[in-house]
């Protein structure tokens, strides 16, 4: 992919109109929300038909409900009819109902307000299940994670933006009459730019859809949780919203209380998490190399634990009265905190893009829509419990705010933990690419000739102890390496690179041959890819040596095709035998260039020990 993919995406017809529409769904949803709320907060007595903190708590769970009600149906619709023109019936009842909130607005009736305010969640539940479920129709596998990242991206600015407008427009003269113009002008935007979406069509157009919402909810969460990587996914993506539902509810509380700012501190705060959630999610498509690179997912979790606690944790025991905003940023006891938020929004952007990702490609064609909408009920739930924990642990156990963020901290620790004892070899296999290519500078080649499903032969050359770790970092699905048994048998790596798949052999036990072939039998014909190294040994002097003939004995008993691979420029490094033994004496080069080379498929019958010797020579070439 290259390094331009999501600047690129967003100069796309398939991608840009797209991005747009969402864009203004979520930033005029934060007007709206925003600019109700705060006129509620300075509305004069008798203005409103309840008190303000039920008003607000009605508007709150009127936004929500919708999501319980609607959002399986939504999906079944997103499914079942053509997306692009689904998202303009979908757009243009935004414009409906943003008309009568124009109304709302001027004519100051809180109640028809409210009302909208449940059909705005009701727009928002229909929009979000072909908002998502249209990626993987528009961009292909490798574009899904680069995509996704530019809509978390957009989505996080489009709440801030929404946020802080509505403050701007809540407080300018003849407000009522602002709000409402921009509230419509804003839809409009969003109808326009969805008129350009290309078409994708319909996923099951056979679905029959009959208005039954109980029913049609169970059948949702059922095709959900039928897969478990999918449920999965959706669990672990409600949960960040659980958190962000938490942190962002406590903001204005948490920055008037104990940090002794005022509303634009706030925003600052408000500011910082998105930005930081942006710059994570642009992030993690650069660190997972474009790809959905799962490991990463623990890591940010880790990340959130880890950021949040020190975010709390910094909280300085004494702050003084600040009369202005400057005075505010510019306290330097202060700056770890602002750092430490920051990062757990980056935190959060890591863990949120490959999850969002793996579920829009494990999905079936025809139930994609659909869990997204199960994603959208779930979701639900959670930021109705996280509610509830702030009530329970604020307002009945009386933990302050920064006690309710460390147990927010120590919650999310107990999930990294789980997410970690999943994908173990995952993790390890991302921090092992991070790590080799902040060693060398690798570039890869022609890598495509690997194959995306079925088993498959991998053979090249042997030059340094470094070629495990840095083929297993080229491409996303699982190589299973062939090793030296006593490596591969050392206690402290015994049990994980056993869970990794690695094939143990030695070349002076019977027993350990006759196993080793059996595994690589067994592993190539359940469809997975196993590498081999044909020379049986570190070459002591860049050459390659004669491949030994355990290839032949595995082609005969495993017919599967069979990929050169070359490694170029780790003849004298640290790792290979330059010195005559490898690891020996002070390393000598940093950061050297390594090109991974990829060739085309041999088909069994064709690749004898000679030919893919001179297959794997003809790659590699003149450089060592």
């Amino acid at each position: 992919m290259p390094q331009q993919s999501q600047t690129s995406l967003l100069m796309q017809r398939r991608f840009l109109p797209y991005f747009i529409t969402q864009f203004f769904g979520a930033f005029n949803d934060n007007i709206f929300k925003n600019v109700l709320l705060l006129f509620v907060a300075f509305a004069g007595v008798g203005a409103l038909p309840v008190s303000s903190h039920l008003f607000i708590n009605l508007a709150a769970g009127l936004f929500i409900l919708p999501f319980f009600l609607f959002s399986a149906s939504a999906g079944v619709l997103a499914d079942k009819y053509e997306k692009s023109g689904f998202i303009r019936k979908v757009k243009l009842a935004e414009i409906g109902i943003m008309l009568f909130g124009a109304i709302g607005f001027i004519t100051e009736s809180y109640l028809i307000l409210l009302i909208l305010l449940f059909l705005m969640g009701t727009q928002s539940a229909f929009f979000g299940p072909v908002k998502y479920a249209l990626l993987p129709q528009q961009l292909t596998d490798k574009e899904l994670v680069p995509g996704n990242a530019l809509v978390e991206t957009g989505t996080f600015l489009a709440i801030l933006l929404g946020t802080l407008g509505a403050g701007v427009i809540a407080s300018a003269d003849n407000a009522n009459y602002i709000a409402a113009g921009c509230v419509v002008l804003f839809a409009l935007f969003g109808y326009f730019a969805s008129r350009s979406i290309p078409e994708a069509a319909a996923s099951a157009p056979d679905l029959t859809f009959r208005w039954q919402p109980i029913k049609d909810t169970k059948k949702t969460l059922a095709i959900a949780k039928s897969d478990r990587v999918i449920f999965q996914s959706i669990m672990a993506i409600s949960w960040f919203w659980f958190l962000g539902a938490a942190y962002l509810t406590q903001f204005p509380n948490f920055t008037k209380i104990y940090l002794n700012g005022s509303e634009s501190a706030v925003s600052f705060l408000l500011a910082l998490f998105s930005i930081g959630i942006a710059t994570g999610s642009m992030a993690c498509d650069k660190l997972s190399n474009h790809r959905i690179e799962i490991g990463i997912v623990p890591l940010g979790s880790l990340g959130i634990s880890i950021f949040g606690w020190l975010m709390a944790s910094s909280v300085p025991d004494s702050l003084p009265t600040f009369e202005s905003f400057n005075q505010f940023i510019g306290y330097q006891p202060l700056w770890p905190l602002f750092t430490y938020l920051l990062l757990l929004g980056v935190s959060g952007g890591i863990f949120i893009v490959p999850l969002y990702a793996m579920m829009q490609q494990r999905a079936k064609i025809t139930e994609r829509a659909q869990v997204i909408a199960a994603l959208n009920i779930f979701n639900s739930l959670f930021m109705v419990g996280s509610a509830i924990l702030g009530i329970v642990c604020l307002s009945i156990i009386e933990l302050s705010i920064p006690q309710f963020f460390l147990l927010l901290a120590a919650f999310n620790l107990l999930v990294a933990l789980y997410l970690f004892n999943q994908v173990p070899i995952f993790v390890v296999r991302f921090l092992l690419w991070v790590t080799t290519h902040t060693m060398y500078r690798v570039t890869h080649k022609n890598l495509h000739h690997l194959p995306e499903k079925g088993g498959a032969l991998i053979v090249c050359n042997h030059v340094s102890y470094m070629d495990a770790l840095l083929l297993s970092g080229a491409y996303p699905r699982l190589i299973r390496f062939v090793m030296q048994e006593e490596y591969a048998n050392l206690p402290p790596i015994r049990r994980f690179l056993k869970r990794a798949g690695v094939i143990p052999i030695s070349s002076t036990n019977r027993g350990s041959i006759r196993r080793a072939f059996n595994q690589v039998e067994q592993d190539l014909n359940d469809g997975h890819i196993v590498c081999i190294f044909p020379e049986g040994h570190l070459t002591n002097d860049g050459e390659i040596k004669e491949f030994m003939r355990g290839m032949d004995i595995i082609l005969r008993r495993s017919p599967v095709p069979v990929i050169p691979m070359a490694l170029k420029g780790l003849w004298g490094s640290y790792f290979s035998r330059y010195k005559g033994q490898a690891c020996q004496g002070r390393p000598t080069r940093f950061w050297s260039k390594v090109e991974i080379e990829a060739g085309e498929p041999v088909s069994p019958e064709q690749a004898t020990t000679h030919t893919m010797r001179q297959k794997v020579a003809e790659l590699r070439g003149a450089c060592r």
